[in-house]
């Protein structure tokens, strides 16, 4: 009985977080974007950053380099730590996503509404975020894609090499 009221107010306060969450970040937006996009180098400038953002995040998130992260010490603590970074790094894709989408118009809001209006430059700020983000994109996941095949490459001509002295399967299997 106390895991079921322990899973109701985990998704309870799961909820609540959330919503505020979203909230919360449409009205941050809605005052931070006009500033940012006054700064030097203005809309483009904040679109190409954000889509690098987006890049690196994407980056950490799928790169397996937190699986190794405290395989010596294995436990709760070190598995914690594994989810909070890639937690983190799958909000580093998408915070610029909803940061750019928030500075658009609502869609059933009406254009005189405070909250609704469309913020001068955010459409550069998304095209320049989407020709960062997908092509600073397609060049690491080109590159990955190489490293991995080139790593399995060099993994066929050992075990090769091996079997041609005898010695690439296990002892059970010979």
């Amino acid at each position: 009985m106390p895991d079921v009221v322990g899973l109701l107010l985990y998704l309870f306060l799961g909820g609540c977080v959330l919503v505020l969450g979203i909230a919360s970040t449409r009205w941050f937006s809605r005052h931070l974007a006009p500033v940012l996009y006054d700064l030097p180098g203005g809309s483009w400038a904040v679109g190409a950053l954000l889509g690098l953002i987006s890049v690196v995040g994407w980056v950490g998130a799928v790169s397996g380099r937190f699986e190794d992260f405290g395989a010596a010490r294995p436990g709760r603590l070190s598995r914690v730590a594994r989810v909070g970074m890639r937690g983190v790094c799958w909000a580093g894709v998408l915070a610029p996503v909803v940061f750019l989408i928030s500075g658009l118009r609502g869609r059933n809001c009406r254009f005189y509404e405070p909250g609704c209006a469309y913020i001068s430059g955010t459409g550069p700020a998304v095209l320049a975020y989407v020709v960062v983000a997908g092509g600073v994109g397609l060049l690491c996941y080109r590159w990955r894609r190489a490293a991995g095949e080139e790593r399995r490459a060099r993994e066929r001509e050992r075990l090769r090499k091996l079997r041609k002295k005898g010695k690439g399967k296990s002892r059970a299997a010979r």
